[in-house]
């Protein structure tokens, strides 16, 4: 059954390990194409061999079919740690959706089956993962753990956050992402899912509460979700809308085309903003356009966890 079929069968994201294997193993498959050529799907148990390190696990028969050097992982090598953090207001929840398809996916439900992608090959490659779901409220937290159980636990926490229907839950990303940081107390890759859109925005606080993400020396990913066609480019009908603010309830009725330029240019500044501060913070800034694949959700996490270790 392909990843289309799973998707109407299930009316969701019931199924959600299932998505994500599918999704890696695409991924995995189109690696030809990438400059991670040859990393088949034998990476689960190797590690790309770094100049100056042993050579007495470099696997030879790997050598051979892909012309690189990897060394294989042992049991009793210390893996990676990593935490995801994920931004589940309401505006996290756009467009609503009913059923979703995989040319069809709201910001939330990308953002679920990215991070389950994640985990596919965390766990595959024995690393430790840990959870934090924040919107009006630290909604959720679990810490870094490599366990089939917590696995399956986090894969079912995932599908509820997608399946729910919070109402005007707004962002208070200032005061969680400070509280989240507290929590993860030894050094961890940090994948954070938002998409910065807050009711009240404070950029000195809000890129101060990134910082702190910095603490206890973890690499930060900043995964920018948003729905390019409509949430930057405002690329709507030029007919009579009523445009509301999910978060405050707050709307207005206009045609689209009047303000469009506008609008481009204030939120295409503040995107800007975004991506000069995340650089000046060392933060990693990745753009997520939920009509996208993954391909490049994923290939972050390959170069990042090879920096990491």
């Amino acid at each position: 059954m392909d990843l289309q079929q799973e998707l109407n069968k299930t009316g969701g994201f019931k199924n959600l390990d299932l998505l994500a294997k599918q999704v890696v193993e695409g991924f995995i498959a189109g690696m030809h194409k990438s400059p991670f050529h040859g990393f088949s799907a034998e990476f689960a148990e190797h590690k790309i061999y770094n100049q100056g390190e042993s050579t007495k696990h470099i696997d030879w028969k790997l050598y051979a079919k892909t012309d690189k050097l990897y060394t294989k992982r042992y049991d009793e090598e210390t893996n990676l740690r990593c935490h995801l953090i994920i931004d589940n207001s309401t505006s996290m929840h756009y467009p609503e959706l009913k059923t979703f398809s995989i040319d069809n996916l709201n910001k939330i439900a990308f953002t679920a089956l990215a991070s389950a992608s994640l985990m596919h090959i965390l766990k595959k490659q024995r690393d430790a993962v840990g959870l934090s779901i924040y919107s009006d409220s630290y909604d959720f937290y679990s810490p870094e753990k490599g366990s089939e159980r917590h696995h399956h636990m986090l894969l079912n926490q995932l599908s509820e956050m997608v399946l729910s229907k919070p109402v005007q839950k707004q962002t208070d990303t200032y005061t969680y992402l400070h509280q989240i940081a507290e929590n993860i107390k030894r050094r961890s890759l940090i994948f954070f899912f938002t998409d910065m859109f807050q009711t009240k925005v404070e950029e000195e606080k809000l890129f101060d509460a990134l910082r702190h993400l910095k603490y206890n020396k973890h690499e930060v990913v900043l995964f920018h979700v948003f729905d390019k066609q409509k949430e930057l480019l405002f690329d709507f009908d030029n007919v009579p809308k009523r445009f509301v603010d999910v978060e405050t309830g707050e709307h207005i009725n206009l045609y689209a085309e009047n303000i469009k330029d506008t609008y481009k240019k204030a939120v295409g500044d503040y995107f800007e903003a975004i991506k000069l501060k995340c650089g000046q913070y060392k933060i990693k800034y990745v753009e997520a356009d939920i009509n996208n694949k993954f391909d490049n959700i994923l290939t972050t996490y390959m170069i990042e966890r090879e920096k990491f270790i």
